[in-house]
């Protein structure tokens, strides 16, 4: 179906546009709306992804079905968006992932080195070959352990400027699983931060994956956690 979204403020100086035309798939909903606005204006998607979709001038949640012939605005925040700071961009979803969105989330004007280390499932793992993978992840805990990184991060290295993302969900041969972008004034930095991320995500982050081999499967756990879980947290070594 065809649809026109107005814009306005700091999205229509973005955009270049006071309204735009696109098209969706019959039964799409506002979250499509927004993914499609980001693809199609890259170097507007920050403003696109603070902003609020109206339909027939009343705010519209993200699940909210589009309709042909729906009057479509796009409502941006009231200030044109705020300045990015430091607070680590972390996630965990069922989507495949994509590095020009962590890069946008860390990219600023004082950056002069931006850091992506991508995971990829591989096909062979000691001689054996995997078919397919299924990451689970306990959801909350892991964001939570990775915006803690990301504050160690910037603990370490003051004014880098951290994204991570995992993948949940079956995944094939050559997807991401996670993801990591690091944005800093210089690239040495960038470079550590970016390996101490991935370090730290390995032990820390519950994540778990079923790898399925040509000749059976199992279940495993990277993260080794902050301590070993075979000694209490004072004993001597934890």
């Amino acid at each position: 179906m065809q649809i026109r979204i107005q814009l306005f403020a700091g999205v229509a100086e973005a955009v270049g546009e006071r309204s735009v035309g696109l098209e969706l798939p019959e039964g799409a909903v506002v979250r499509d709306l927004i993914q499609r606005l980001e693809d199609t204006y890259p170097d507007a998607g920050d403003l696109i992804r603070q902003s609020f979709v109206a339909l027939n001038q009343e705010y519209a949640g993200p699940e909210e079905n589009i309709r042909p012939g729906d009057e479509i605005a796009l409502i941006p925040p009231v200030s044109g968006g705020e300045e990015k700071t430091g607070t680590p961009v972390c996630f965990v979803t069922e989507e495949p992932l994509s590095a020009d969105r962590l890069i946008q989330e860390v990219t600023h004007p004082y950056a002069g080195a931006v850091l992506t280390f991508a995971g990829t499932v591989r096909e062979f793992t000691r001689g054996q070959r995997t078919v397919s993978l299924t990451y689970e992840a306990y959801a909350p805990m892991a964001v939570k352990k990775m915006e803690e990184i990301g504050g160690e991060i910037r603990q370490r290295w003051p004014d880098a400027r951290v994204a991570m993302a995992h993948r949940t969900g079956n995944l094939e041969i050559g997807e991401i699983s996670v993801l990591i972008a690091v944005a800093t004034p210089h690239r040495a930095e960038a470079f550590e931060a970016g390996r101490y991320a991935i370090e730290r995500l390995k032990k820390m982050v519950p994540v778990w994956k079923k790898e399925v081999w040509e000749d059976g499967s199992e279940w495993k756990g990277p993260q080794t956690g902050p301590w070993d879980p075979r000694q209490k947290p004072s004993d001597p070594g934890s």
